[in-house]
């Protein structure tokens, strides 16, 4: 069992930047970053290989959100820059051992506002 604990969530102004991290208690293969909005889907934001450092970002954040890890701190981050308000959301990590089952490991999720 692998225990994921986010932070870095918070209130910031449009066009402003936050960091959030996620400490694992243990590894996975791979390690991402979800987001729900009030009233809508769970939806993927970014993911990053442990072992090679491969990320994949969706659309709606590429370019203004880098996800990077510290094998050493066992800590994944995500770099929030140039931030709108529909990024407004509940963020969560996730991780998993095995990609063909999708994530199994999921964080308590941490609050990001941002105001117009």
């Amino acid at each position: 069992q692998v225990q994921l604990v986010e932070s870095g969530g918070g209130l910031v102004q449009a066009g402003g930047s936050l960091r959030l991290s996620c400490a694992a208690s243990g590894r996975t293969f791979i390690m991402g970053w979800f987001r729900q909005a009030p009233g809508k889907e769970r939806e993927f934001v970014a993911r990053i290989v442990w072992t090679t450092g491969s990320t994949y970002y969706a659309d709606s954040v590429k370019g203004r959100f880098t996800i990077s890890r510290d094998n050493a701190k066992n800590t994944v981050y995500l770099q929030m820059n140039s931030l709108k308000p529909e990024d407004t959301a509940v963020y969560y990590c996730a991780g998993t051992r095995d990609q063909a089952i999708g994530y199994y490991y999921w964080g308590q999720g941490t609050q990001v506002t941002v105001s117009s």
